[in-house]
C-alpha cells in the first residue's frame, strides 16, 4: 500500500531544483521529472510525496504566482517623480482650503459626467453609423462621433491629473491600486482606438475592429468606474 507524506510550505516562482532531461510525453513547461506533476495554482504549494511499494517516489508540486506586481512596473513606473512633479501643485491646493468633500469625490464626479454622457452617447452614435439605414441619421451621427470620444479621451487624460492630484491631496499611494492600473491601460486602449480610423481607407476590416475594440474599452471604463467607487470609499 502507498504511504503519504504531506507539506504546506511557501514556494518561489520557479522550482529550486535542477531540471533534468525532460521526456518525450510532456510539454515542456511540466517536464521536470517523469514522476512529477506540476500545477499552478493559489498563494501557497503544497507538496504532496507518495511513496509506492516499489520504492519509487512521485510528488505532486503546486506553484502559484501573481503578475500584478510585475504589470504595476512595467506599466506605471516612476511614482516618484510624478509626486515631485505634482509636488507645487498640490501644496497650491492644499491651501486654498478647499471642502474635503469636493477633493474627494469631484475627479469620480467629473469623469462620471464624462463617462456616461460623453462616452455614453458617443457609443450610441458609433452604432447606429454601423446599423441605421438613414442617411441622414448616419451622416449626423458619423459627424458628432468622433468629436464626442475625441472630447471623452481629452477629459480623460486631463481627469488622471485631477485623480492623482486628488490622491496626493489626501496623502494617499498614486499608482498602486487596481483602479491606476485599468485607468493606464484604458488610456492606452483609446489611444490605438483613436488612431484606427486614420487606417479605414486601406483596410475596411478595421471598421469591425474599431467597433469590437470601443465596446471594449466602455466595459473596461465602467469597471474602471466601480474600482474608483471602491478606492473612494475606502478612505
Amino acid at each position: 500500500m502507498a504511504s503519504s507524506a504531506f507539506c504546506l510550505r511557501a514556494a518561489p516562482l520557479l522550482p529550486s531544483f535542477p531540471i533534468p532531461t525532460p521526456t518525450k510525453c510532456l510539454p515542456f513547461f511540466l517536464q521536470h521529472k517523469r514522476n512529477t506533476n506540476v500545477i499552478f495554482t493559489q498563494p501557497c504549494a503544497v507538496k504532496n510525496v507518495e511513496v509506492q511499494e516499489s520504492g519509487e517516489a512521485t510528488e505532486t508540486l503546486f506553484y502559484s504566482f501573481t503578475p500584478l506586481p510585475f504589470l504595476l512596473v512595467a506599466a506605471l513606473p516612476g511614482a516618484g517623480t510624478v509626486r515631485s512633479l505634482f509636488g507645487p501643485f498640490v501644496e497650491l491646493v492644499k491651501s486654498w482650503n478647499l471642502p474635503d468633500w469636493l477633493v474627494h469625490w469631484g475627479h469620480p464626479g467629473n469623469m462620471a459626467v464624462v463617462l456616461f454622457a460623453m462616452g455614453g452617447y458617443g457609443t450610441y452614435l458609433g452604432f447606429r453609423i454601423r446599423y441605421s439605414d438613414d442617411v441622414e441619421e448616419k451622416a449626423k451621427a458619423k459627424d458628432l462621433h468622433p468629436k464626442l470620444l475625441g472630447g471623452m479621451f481629452f477629459f480623460f487624460a486631463l481627469g488622471a491629473t485631477g485623480g492623482i492630484t486628488s490622491l496626493l491631496t489626501s496623502d494617499k499611494p498614486i499608482f498602486e491600486s487596481p483602479h491606476a492600473v485599468t485607468g493606464f491601460i484604458g488610456l492606452t486602449l483609446l489611444t490605438i482606438q483613436t488612431i484606427l480610423p486614420t487606417l479605414f481607407e486601406g483596410n475596411p476590416g478595421l471598421r469591425n475592429v474599431h467597433g469590437i475594440l470601443g465596446s471594449g474599452i466602455m466595459a473596461l471604463f465602467l469597471f474602471h468606474a466601480v474600482l474608483g467607487l471602491q478606492l473612494g470609499l475606502s478612505y
